[in-house]
């Protein structure tokens, strides 16, 4: 149901905006699925996000949970609300390419759930599904570690890592795909201050990294730049 037509231009605007990692990871992700646009070639991408917020900022977004049905309660051996030859099923069945939005949110369950289900559901129209991870369909998992991890009541840190997904047996299937230049940052910025905000920006992912202040029981003083 989409404007084929309009999402084509779209994608060649794009495509021209892109920076030389942007247009890095774009290629990689495109020969995983063999197309060089899906949307506009009738191809379905779904599009979800793990909060609400962040869904909504996205061209069709739905909540991880609202999309694949996913139990609230959830733990190791859990699996989707999915019932194979479901409409939803036949939808994950046709579907080209599922980009999840803010996954490091997310407790590692929650992509399990979903890899076992779709090996389930994917088996009956191809057998080979089952020993695929996510059952052969690509999925592009987006998001920062530096920022929110999965939130567990009372947990430690060591329960908090143990919870986020490369802590998953999927992870050793993950194509690692890093975005190093802060667009934010350099978007409508002038020639004579891109060293301010190039020093900037490497100084944030030094606060990210925990590679600023000398840490005591667990506290760190960081100056702040002028």
């Amino acid at each position: 149901m989409y404007d084929r037509f309009a999402l084509e231009e779209e994608h060649k605007r794009l495509i021209n905006s892109l920076t030389d990692e942007q247009k890095a990871v774009y290629d990689k992700i495109v020969s995983a699925v063999t197309a060089a646009s899906i949307r506009s070639k009738a191809g379905i991408v779904l599009n979800v996000a793990s909060s609400g917020i962040a869904s909504l900022l996205l061209p069709g977004g739905r909540t991880a949970h609202s999309r694949f049905r996913i139990p609230i309660q959830i733990n190791e051996d859990s699996t989707c609300n999915i019932r194979p030859k479901s409409t939803i099923a036949e939808l994950l069945s046709k579907t080209k390419l599922i980009i999840w939005d803010e996954a490091p949110m997310v407790h590692r369950f929650c992509f399990e759930a979903l890899d076992r289900t779709l090996r389930d559901v994917l088996r009956i129209s191809h057998t080979s599904c089952v020993d695929m991870p996510f059952g052969g369909k690509v999925v592009v998992l987006g998001g920062d570690f530096r920022q929110i991890l999965p939130v567990i009541p009372h947990g430690s840190t060591q329960d908090i890592v143990h919870a986020t997904i490369n802590s998953s047996h999927l992870w050793s299937h993950c194509h690692l795909l890093t975005l190093t230049k802060n667009m934010r940052l350099n978007s409508g910025s002038s020639a004579h201050n891109l060293e301010e905000i190039k020093e900037f920006s490497e100084w944030l992912v030094k606060v990210g990294d925990d590679n600023l202040g000398d840490d005591v029981d667990g506290e760190s003083i960081i100056t702040i730049p002028d």
